[in-house]
């Protein structure tokens, strides 16, 4: 028998806010609203591109990808275990960041279904996981963006 660690997936996820101090949301196949990033990449065994260097600079890459959005991932909000599916755990993790380009409208990537951009009082009332409103609420709190 050889031996299998065990793993857990880990997403990285940006809180990012445009110039008005709404925040950008991504509506995914589960009809959920999501922060936007995903999982870092290691790069392909020949190397003939690189992975990701760092959390921050995959929660960077995943931003413009599926958003268009350039920004700057600051100091971690949160991290928390998510169930997206019955059996299927994921460690996520939750980074402010601070848009470079705030003035660029976001579109929306293949991945996702809709992009939105949400003022505080509307995020209680999102179907989105608990751990993201928390991400969220903590990112509000920590500036003044308001």
């Amino acid at each position: 028998m050889s031996y299998r660690p065990s793993l857990w997936p880990v997403s990285v996820k940006a809180v990012a806010f445009d110039r008005r101090g709404r925040v950008l949301l991504l509506r995914n196949e589960r009809h959920e609203w999501e922060l936007p990033g995903g999982r870092l990449e290691i790069g392909p065994p020949e190397g003939s591109s690189p992975g990701d260097s760092s959390p921050e600079a995959a929660v960077e890459r995943e931003l413009r990808e599926e958003t268009g959005w350039e920004v700057e991932a600051g100091p971690v909000l949160d991290a928390w275990v998510y169930e997206p599916l019955p059996g299927r755990q994921v460690l996520i993790v939750t980074f402010a960041c601070v848009v470079l380009t705030p003035d660029r409208e976001p579109v929306v990537s293949h991945e996702h279904s809709r992009v939105g951009l949400f003022a505080e009082d509307e995020v209680a009332d999102l179907n989105m996981p608990a751990g993201y409103k928390r991400s969220i609420a903590a990112a509000y709190a920590s500036t003044s963006r308001r």
